[in-house]
């Protein structure tokens, strides 16, 4: 069960389209539909009107502590998290344990989302929250807005090696079982990673 609850979707392609033609003095498109090949393009490339798609979510009873950590992230992410106070609970906050769970609210842009997985999916990132992370990611899969979800990456894929002082081992092992593709092309190196991903999590998407 997913622990990802959409509550708000701006996701218009048209206009995320149109913002792109505007910067090469283009007009507006007179199709009716946007691309999927427009929309994985765009969100590979990481060109500014990406920031136009956003999404809001909420997670309840997440553990304190890893709200914490989805706090450190503030450009182009909102977060709102229900109060630990003890003039408004009645119980005392300085005896209450790191996981003590509470309701989180979060609202990110499509850029926000790609440089969040980059840490976040991690295996040098804690479990419980590479999870919620990976909540995240499957939960776009859902909604079917698999072109954001496909450049939700953790940093090894997005670099195409490790940049971590320590290595978890993960960028090896993925090297190592798909020795066959094109690992300096990021759309094989970004399938192949997305494919594992889906599989692990039971996902069905063509995209």
């Amino acid at each position: 069960m997913r622990k990802t609850i959409i509550e708000r979707l701006d996701n218009d392609w048209k206009y995320i389209l149109n913002a792109c033609r505007n910067t090469v003095n283009k007009g507006n498109s007179k199709k009716d539909t946007v691309s999927n090949h427009f929309k994985q393009s765009i969100m590979i490339a990481e060109h500014s009107p990406i920031r136009d798609w956003r999404v809001a979510w909420k997670w309840e009873r997440i553990p304190s502590w890893v709200s914490v950590h989805f706090c450190r992230h503030w450009l182009g992410f909102l977060h709102f998290v229900s109060t630990q106070r003890t003039d408004r609970t009645g119980v005392d906050r300085n005896k209450k344990p790191q996981d003590t769970p509470v309701n989180m609210k979060c609202e990110a842009n499509a850029q926000a989302l790609i440089n969040m997985g980059k840490v976040r999916l991690c295996y040098k990132a804690a479990p419980e929250t590479r999870q919620y992370m990976e909540d995240v990611k499957a939960t776009l899969y859902d909604i079917d807005e698999g072109e954001v979800a496909n450049v939700i990456v953790p940093s090894c894929i997005y670099r195409c090696g490790c940049p971590e002082m320590g290595s978890c081992g993960y960028w090896k092992k993925f090297c190592e079982e798909h020795s066959d593709i094109d690992f300096t092309d990021i759309r094989s190196r970004y399938k192949a990673y997305n494919d594992d991903f889906k599989k692990s999590h039971s996902i069905e998407s063509n995209l």
